[in-house]
This record gives structure tokens, C-alpha cells and sequence, in this order.
């Protein structure tokens, strides 16, 4: 996991407070439909005062989206230098990446929202897409191995793969324990599926 977005401005007025507020607004209204003076509103301070903090409303869009996607790209580079087979460090990628989410599941739940309307979501996308690339080269990595069935687009499987975690932002609420049993049924459903086996 990254460190929490960097802090400035004055004492008592957190930066992690105005940003954790604004990506509640923008995933409650929408990024388009929130105004600094609704943060300022939610926040009960002034507006002037959010510019002591941030630049601009796209800066907070920016370190929210940066928020999500390194611990993502952290999951993704932690596997790729793991010496193990590469349906394992595929399987280690998806537990991880469950875990990312529910960690920061508002920051995560706002990137799967972003749809290039500006600078900060096309680069959000970009990076986004490298995420897919690497996991479309796990998964034939491990088709080639033999450990995953061949007659399966990687690509598609990938998008899969992560269709099922990224689903759990419209449902999933984090409770003391649950980020890691979560991971394991996904892990578990996503390599194992839902029949029996038959001894």
C-alpha cells in the first residue's frame, strides 16, 4: 500500500479530510456536478480555505484517481517480481487487488467512474489499460503452462477477472475481517468456480 496523498496547508485544516470529502461528493453527484462551493458546504468551512489545500477541483481528481491506481500498479509490480508460476502470481494479483479496493474502496468506486472527460481521466484510463495488458500477459503466461483452459481469449479473460473484483464497488462494505475472506471467495470462484468436485 502507498502512503495516504500528501498533506499541506494550514494546521487544522487536513488535506486528507478535503479529499476524502470531495471523492464522497463526486461519487455521490458526480465529478461534473460538484462544485468547490459544495465541498466548502460539506466540509462547513470556505472556499477560499480549500485553496489552501488543493489548486483546483481536477486536483483532487487527480490525487484520488492517483490514490486507487498505485496501490493497484504496486499489487501489479509486486507479482511480476514474485519467482513463482504464473497462475500463482496471477491469483496473488487478484487476491491483492481485492484487498487494494476494499481498502480504498471511495477512491477505486470514483476511478471505475472516470470515462476520459478530461485530462486527468484519459491518463487515469491510460494507466488503466497498462494494468490490463499486464494481467492479459499473466493469463497467457499461465495458458501456456498448461494452468489455465486454452480456448479462452486472454484479453477477455482478463477484463473477466477484473469485472468480478471491480464489481464489488457497487455492494461490497467493509468490515473487520471481511477484505480477506472476500478475497479468497473471489480467488476461489474465479479459479475454482462454483460446482463441486467430484472425487
Amino acid at each position: 500500500m502507498t502512503d495516504a496523498p500528501r498533506r499541506r496547508g494550514r494546521p487544522g485544516h487536513d488535506q486528507n479530510a478535503v479529499l476524502a470529502a470531495a471523492v464522497r461528493l463526486f461519487n455521490q453527484h458526480g465529478y461534473e456536478a460538484t462544485s468547490m462551493g459544495d465541498l466548502a458546504e460539506a466540509l462547513n468551512i470556505t472556499k477560499s480555505s480549500i485553496y489552501h489545500h488543493v489548486t483546483s477541483k481536477q486536483d483532487l481528481l487527480k490525487m484520488a484517481v492517483d490514490h486507487a491506481l498505485d496501490g493497484l500498479r504496486e499489487a501489479a509490480d509486486e507479482v511480476t517480481t514474485l519467482e513463482a508460476p504464473a497462475i500463482e502470481r496471477l491469483e496473488r494479483l487478484i487476491r491483492r487487488s481485492v484487498l487494494v479496493l476494499a481498502d480504498r474502496l471511495e477512491f477505486v468506486t470514483l476511478l471505475l467512474r472516470v470515462r476520459g472527460n478530461n485530462g486527468v481521466e484519459r491518463d487515469a484510463l491510460n494507466r488503466r489499460r497498462v494494468l490490463d495488458a499486464q494481467v492479459t500477459e499473466l493469463v497467457k503466461q499461465a495458458q501456456a503452462d498448461g494452468d489455465l483452459r486454452a480456448d479462452v481469449d486472454p484479453a477477455t479473460a482478463a477484463r473477466l477477472l477484473f469485472g468480478m473484483v471491480n464489481s464489488l464497488t457497487e455492494w461490497y462494505r467493509p468490515r473487520r475481517g471481511g477484505a480477506t475472506t472476500m478475497a479468497d471467495a473471489v480467488v476461489a470462484m474465479a479459479f475454482e468456480g462454483l460446482r463441486t468436485r467430484q472425487e
